[in-house]
């Protein structure tokens, strides 16, 4: 019998291609959609997605029903001796909450991490939690580990309407009318639980240098040692861009930061687009541990 499972979920970004190359397994958020339940690969394509994004009335993300994680827990435990949960931060879903408590009946065989991430960050603690599976680390030590590097990122993610924002109630009608009159571009960040406001810009190119800036302050300030240790990495994620528009804005985060490594310019998950809508560009900067972003070049 193996030794440890990794399992996420789709807001991790993993495509299902990547999934089964690195050997994880993932539980898909559902998506209600003007009152129809939709899940992606299943009913749901990622191009339907953002034909509803753009004509449906009401479209939210739901949580997976604990008898559906139950269900892949136990499949995969016929074949592994433990298991390392990582899903969406608590603080933007209760599902991390209520997969604790029903871990508490697998008697220690099934361990549920918290470490306040979504998208690329999320991402990365999956790889990083792969790489503790190679040195032979037991799935408690796996979930300490990555709660102890909880805060170790930051993400900052530009959109272009406030549209969506307004429609999953993270601002006010009269904000985002507002909003949408001077054509202002918010700049979001999340650093742990929470998808906070950071910045308001007039176009793109000052999102994108403002983006740029606050990951330059993180690095002298928060990320200062793991700096200085060449310890930190940086994403490109985004919602809709053509690979000639992501690849440009990545030339021009690797001018800003010519001694960092970008590993990755992904698409974001559609969890996350459907609450910040499309052509929205997100930058991530982490701390690596050791060289478990090899696993995603393989």
């Amino acid at each position: 019998m193996k030794k440890v499972a990794i399992i996420t979920d789709s807001s991790s970004g993993f495509s299902q291609e990547e999934a089964e190359t690195l050997g994880i397994r993932f539980i898909y958020i559902p998506y209600i959609i003007d009152g129809e339940e939709y899940i992606e690969n299943k009913n749901l394509t990622r191009e339907k997605f953002f034909e509803f994004l753009q004509t449906s009335n009401s479209i939210s993300t739901s949580q997976p029903s604990q008898l559906t994680i139950k269900e892949l827990w136990d499949e995969v435990l016929k074949e592994y001796e433990e298991i390392v949960y990582i899903p969406l931060s608590s603080g933007l879903s209760a599902t991390c909450k209520m997969s604790q408590i029903s871990a508490e009946e697998y008697k220690g065989r099934v361990e549920v991490v918290d470490n306040k991430r979504v998208s690329v960050t999320l991402k990365i603690a999956v790889l990083n939690a792969l790489k503790m599976v190679e040195e032979g680390k037991s799935a408690s030590e796996i979930k300490r580990e990555l709660e102890t590097d909880t805060y170790n990122s930051s993400i900052y993610i530009t959109v272009t309407t406030l549209k969506y924002l307004k429609r999953g109630g993270r601002i006010t009608a009269t904000a985002a009318a507002i909003g949408s009159l001077l054509k202002i571009k918010p700049v979001l960040q999340i650093q742990g639980d929470k998808l906070d406001a950071f910045a308001k810009v007039m176009t793109m190119q000052q999102a994108k240098s403002k983006m740029i800036n606050a990951i330059r302050k993180d690095l002298d300030t928060r990320f200062k040692k793991a700096y200085e240790n060449k310890e930190m990495a940086l994403a490109i994620a985004h919602s809709g861009y053509t690979n000639e528009q992501a690849l440009a804005f990545k030339k021009e985060v690797a001018q800003a930061f010519p001694d960092l490594e970008i590993i990755a310019v992904d698409s974001l998950p559609l969890s996350i687009i459907c609450h910040i809508g499309p052509d929205s560009i997100a930058m991530a900067v982490f701390k690596k541990y050791k060289n478990s972003i090899e696993l995603i070049k393989k």
